[in-house]
């Protein structure tokens, strides 16, 4: 029978061809986490008296959300977990200058086909590439580090198509939102997404990466672009091999599908206080803004930093804006590529490799009353700050229009 890619990747996985609804036991190629889940993860290790992992080249470790650390408690979870990789002698360890722990996975481990697993909610990202990508808790985590194991029910695979070129200033951002105000945030429970992209390179990694990584936030179980052959040229540029590649089969069926023609979209915005609160940029254009923040593992990317220099260029911001390159490789090329100098003339703070903002974690904290306009993930209640910020989400373009302007503004003005 046609399988779907998410059939495939769980049937190679499992040893058996597997069906939607079925829960089965599954070889993972990664399993990773980071240092806010990471001493949860240990402590379970620790725990159940089994601190060993199943293969030292599939554990990924980086330090991301509190990197560097802000207080005494981070640095001593940090340190802990530095004994723990230390002791078992874990090569693949990324500490506090080397980026968050999405981006890391995605430059360098994920493949397409891979089953990857991790503690934390965003780890769809890697789906970017056709990994099937989920986000655990701890014990899952941790049983999959010491086992290499871990358990899922097949998703239902839903189809989307993206048809056509992104107009100027439109991102993956713009195509996450359209699917969250479209379907809202509950829809997608108990699937998996695939997206076809009908010109591959009309639609590049920097954007599917953003796509899958707010997979998520659609409460999707997974959610992977096709492979093809910009999934190629991004891991034969950047790693210098050329991956296999794994495509559903001719006839595979989808509980069902919907196409967006991406020269129809225009810049979108979540509104407080939910993801699935989408508006057009005219909607909710002129709120005065406090503070930008361009970065975090959605939106920390070459191409944001490009859109947002080609904008502040030559200009000064009038709202605080705060970047943030998602890696360190991606800061060294943006600053090679003149985008840092720009955002740092412009008046941007700007550094490298941390969540920070994106969580209210440090680095940018929002305060009572203000509102942020971010190219980050979340805008719950709370999630950047105090209780009484409110959070736009927006694309680059959107958040670098607005910083320049000190209110919500369309970037289309700025063609």
């Amino acid at each position: 029978m046609p399988q779907t890619l998410t059939e495939k990747i769980l049937s190679r996985a499992s040893g058996k061809s597997v069906s939607p609804g079925e829960v089965v036991e599954v070889n993972v190629d990664i399993a990773a986490f980071h240092d806010l889940t990471g001493y949860h993860v240990i402590e379970v290790m620790e725990k159940a008296g089994m601190l060993k992992v199943f293969d030292k080249q599939k554990i990924v470790i980086a330090f991301d959300h509190l990197a560097p650390p802000p207080d005494v408690r981070s640095a001593e979870i940090q340190t802990q977990i530095r004994k723990f990789v230390k002791e078992l002698k874990i090569p693949n360890f990324h500490d506090i200058n080397l980026g968050i722990l999405h981006q890391i996975l995605l430059e360098k481990y994920a493949n397409p086909g891979y089953v990857i697993v991790a503690a934390d909610s965003h780890t769809t990202t890697s789906g970017a590439v056709g990994a099937f990508a989920q986000g655990l808790g701890a014990s899952d985590v941790a049983a999959a580090v010491i086992t290499g194991k871990t358990w899922v029910m097949v998703p239902q695979p839903f189809k989307v198509v993206l048809e056509g070129k992104p107009a100027k200033w439109i991102t993956g951002k713009d195509v996450a939102l359209k699917l969250l105000g479209d379907f809202k945030a509950d829809y997608f429970n108990g699937m998996s997404i695939e997206i076809f992209v009908r010109e591959p390179s009309a639609f590049p990694m920097d954007y599917r990466a953003t796509v899958s990584n707010m997979g998520i936030e659609m409460n999707a179980d997974a959610l992977m672009f096709v492979p093809d052959e910009e999934t190629v040229n991004y891991i034969k540029i950047n790693r210098g091999y050329e991956p296999n590649i794994i495509r559903p089969d001719e006839g595979a069926k989808y509980v069902d599908e919907y196409t967006i023609d991406l020269g129809k979209l225009e810049p979108l915005v979540a509104a407080p206080h939910s993801v699935d609160n989408v508006k057009t940029v005219n909607e909710v254009e002129g709120l005065d803004v406090d503070q930008v923040f361009i970065g975090s593992c959605t939106n920390g990317r070459i191409s944001d930093f490009e859109i947002a220099a080609k904008i502040l260029k030559g200009k000064r911001v009038k709202s605080r804006c705060i970047a943030i390159p998602a890696s360190y490789d991606l800061f060294k090329k943006a600053m090679e590529l003149g985008y840092i100098e720009t955002l740092v003339n412009a008046g941007c703070i700007v550094t490298y490799g941390t969540c920070g903002p994106c969580l209210g974690g440090h680095f940018g904290v929002a305060g009572p009353g203000e509102t942020i306009v971010s190219t980050s993930s979340r805008n719950f209640k709370g999630r950047m700050g105090s209780n009484d910020s409110k959070v736009y989400l927006a694309g680059p373009a959107v958040a670098a229009a607005s910083a320049l302007e000190g209110k919500i503004t369309d970037p289309r003005r700025f063609s």
